[in-house]
């Protein structure tokens, strides 16, 4: 009998591949299934819940690296251990053990290099050995590919070099975060600033990215420039031109009116010298990688890419979409034949119909020499019913329509318009008109119909012939130059994506593939996240701003290699390197360790004329809530994330959650804890229901749930 063992990253995905064979029995940690033709002898499911292990603190090596001193600098262990992370102790006994009995272990957790480093994480800290090991490879949690993926198991060789890859990142990251964060806040508290800084490998060039727009922005002077302009009126309606002079010297283009005896606010004789008709096509927009979608869904509906993703996880194990970690744009032949088969039962589906153009494959979407880890996200097989979308949320459904409709325009004719030039002479000097006719909508008419512009309605120019004589009505036309726009939550992927080099053109996203960026398809989002959690950024009616936490932060790091996001990039270039087998992780970990020694070298010289401002986030910090109840000398402050006793440096380890149980507990709620021991019954605790609740502190300063006190004042 061959026992096997399979890993899933999460219940809800364990779940999906239970829900493709027979089960024979489920409890809280595992599914064990009823052999068949893919296992003979049946197989046992498991889960980790997302990273079951994490690498230890520095206080769990040695004991003196709890504190932030700057005489144990730098916290390089000689080597990383992990350890079971908080509250999974239960989950991870219980795969190991399943690991300890099995014949195969199959490594079934995301296809990705955050998957491998969860599965081959936790295999390590189990300590089993010597077992041969399985590698599940999907794009789909559909049943067929579920049952597929189990039938055709890979080796482990790519796996265990994304691993490297992640293993690598995650040690430097620490590594980097650890150091960094405290040698910045200790020298910078040393010059009078009260809060803390968290530093990071990635989060720290993307802030400062953000930081040089704003900066850019804030420094921009406008300057006047001049141009001649005007309205002309033709037999069959009106249109603006422009001549192609532009000066910032308001004295040249007078001049250049005066030569072709222009006034203003005269009517002139202008003739039309030439009109020029152009027919051009526009091709539907190639397939959506994460970072498009999440593009897309910022300009639509104001999604940040973290939501954008999360909502994107649910379509996928509801089984509606294929993987959504994906940076690829391309599919293969294989996703097309079955694109091809379901298009009538997709148009239906959506509401919609057309006669597709064709249905031969075409290398602007399917090319399987572009896909290597993962394809395209793209619709899956399973057709969703009526019923099936209506039990959709508002964003899952906005999601799943754009994915699906920018799957359709695939088979869509190309979008028709005609371009139309006009050339009108006054008095010898010409004036330029270009204007836009829709032909034919084609692709365009499976998505919502934007509201017109100014710009978009003056380009709809009225029937005019060569030769045709109108009133001209010129002036001289006075412009600012404009600053560079601020960013968007949406336009922060695709600045990460190019280190914050301009691409706005489809035709230039190729190029992309040769600028490394900031981060990866896959952890981008959570970066803005952590970001905006550490207060360094702020959204504000989707507009990002730098907080003067940030600015502190930015002026800290600036001209070391944490603001360069060209030094960024090309770290994450070698760890992609490691990934595909030709670098080495171990260089990599001793490259990251010679930086922070260098930096720990510079950067108390570097900060010498650093300003310190009190930050908003400093300022809470400082600010006293009450008395700590347990050392009594010390007052409990707000620290970011928690509550924390202000004597932590002498010893005293009182801390209070932010939030608990999905409610934010405020100051004065710590305040009452403190002072009086529990609360009144507080409405909006969050569990498999809703729940209300008093709180109370226990002798050893935690705070715990009373019921028994809810229930009383309840029957009140």
């Amino acid at each position: 009998m061959t026992r096997v063992v399979i890993l899933a990253e999460k219940p809800s995905q364990a779940k999906a591949y239970a829900d493709a064979f027979q089960i024979k029995e489920k409890t809280k940690t595992h599914i064990e299934l009823k052999p068949d033709d893919t296992f003979s002898d049946g197989a046992t499911i498991t889960w980790g819940i997302g990273h079951l292990v994490e690498l230890q603190e520095p206080h769990e090596y040695k004991p003196e690296w709890k504190k932030w001193k700057l005489d144990q600098l730098p916290i390089v262990p000689d080597q990383f251990y992990e350890k079971v992370s908080s509250g999974k102790w239960g989950q991870f006994k219980t795969v190991k053990h399943l690991f300890q009995q099995a014949d195969v272990i199959i490594n079934g957790t995301d296809v990705d290099r955050e998957g491998s480093n969860i599965f081959y994480s936790i295999l390590q800290l189990t300590g089993v050995k010597g077992k041969p090991i399985k590698r599940l490879w999907i794009n789909s949690l559909e049943k067929d590919e579920v049952r597929k993926g189990f039938n055709q198991l890979q080796n482990n060789e790519k796996d265990l070099f994304l691993f490297d890859e992640a293993k690598a990142r995650q040690i430097s990251d620490w590594m980097v975060g650890i150091n960094a964060s405290r040698l910045f806040t200790v020298l910078l508290q040393k010059k009078g600033f009260s809060g803390y800084l968290s530093i990071g490998r990635v989060q720290s060039p993307t802030v400062y990215l953000i930081y040089q727009r704003q900066k850019e922005i804030k420094e921009f002077v406008p300057e006047p420039f001049y141009q001649i302009e005007s309205l002309f009126q033709a037999e069959k309606g009106t249109y603006k031109g422009i001549a192609n002079i532009k000066e910032t010297d308001k004295a040249k283009v007078q001049a250049i009116m005066d030569q072709h005896s222009l006034k203003e606010k005269e009517e002139l004789p202008g003739t039309v010298q030439k009109v020029e008709k152009k027919t051009k096509q526009q091709k539907s927009p190639k397939l959506h990688s994460l970072s498009t979608l999440q593009s897309v869904a910022n300009k639509r509906w104001k999604y940040s890419p973290s939501k954008v993703l999360k909502t994107m996880q649910k379509l996928y194990e509801k089984r509606l979409v294929t993987y959504p970690r994906t940076d690829c744009n391309f599919i293969t032949e294989n996703e097309f034949a079955y694109l091809v088969k379901n298009l009538s039962k997709y148009q239906e589906a959506m509401n919609v119909s057309f006669t597709p153009v064709s249905l031969k494959p075409n290398k602007r979407y399917v090319d399987s020499n572009k896909v290597q880890e993962h394809y395209a996200i793209i619709p899956t097989k399973t057709v969703p019913t009526s019923k099936k979308l209506a039990s959709l949320s508002y964003e899952e459904r906005n999601i799943y329509n754009e994915i699906m409709m920018n799957t359709l325009a695939m088979f869509h004719e190309n979008y028709v318009y005609e371009e139309t030039t006009i050339i009108t002479d006054v008095n010898g000097l010409p004036f330029k008109t270009t204007g836009k006719t829709e032909v034919k909508r084609g692709w365009k008419e499976l998505f919502p119909k934007p509201a017109k512009s100014n710009q978009e309605k003056d380009s709809i120019l009225p029937d005019v012939h060569n030769g045709e004589g109108v009133k001209a009505h010129v002036h001289l036309k006075e412009s600012m130059t404009k600053p560079p726009k601020p960013y968007t939550e949406g336009d922060l992927i695709n600045m990460m994506k190019t280190c914050g080099k301009l691409i706005e053109n489809e035709e230039d996203v190729e190029m992309l593939k040769e600028v490394e960026g900031l981060g990866t398809e896959a952890t981008r989002s959570s970066i803005i996240e952590t970001i905006k959690n550490q207060q360094y950024i702020e959204v504000k009616k989707n507009v990002v701003y730098v907080t003067d936490k940030g600015i502190t932060l930015c002026k800290a790091i600036e001209g070391t290699l944490l603001s360069s996001p060209s030094m960024t990039a090309k770290w994450e270039s070698y760890l992609k390197k490691i990934g595909s087998g030709q670098g080495s992780k171990q260089t990599f970990i001793k490259q990251t360790s010679q930086f922070i020694e260098k930096l720990i070298e510079e950067t108390p010289t570097s900060l010498n004329d650093i300003q310190v401002k009190q930050t908003i986030g400093a300022e809470q910090n400082t600010k006293e809530i009450v008395t700590c109840p347990s050392c009594k000398t010390g007052s409990i402050v707000y620290r970011y994330k928690f509550y924390g006793c202000s004597q932590y440096k002498e010893g005293c380890s009182v801390t209070f959650p932010k939030k608990l149980a999905g409610k934010t507990l405020t100051p004065n709620m710590i305040k009452t804890l403190c002072q009086k021991k529990q609360t009144r019954v507080l409405k909006g605790f969050k569990g498999k229901k809703p729940f209300n609740t008093a709180l109370k502190l226990d002798k050893e300063f935690k705070i715990k749930f009373d019921f028994k006190d809810n229930l009383s004042k309840t029957n009140d």
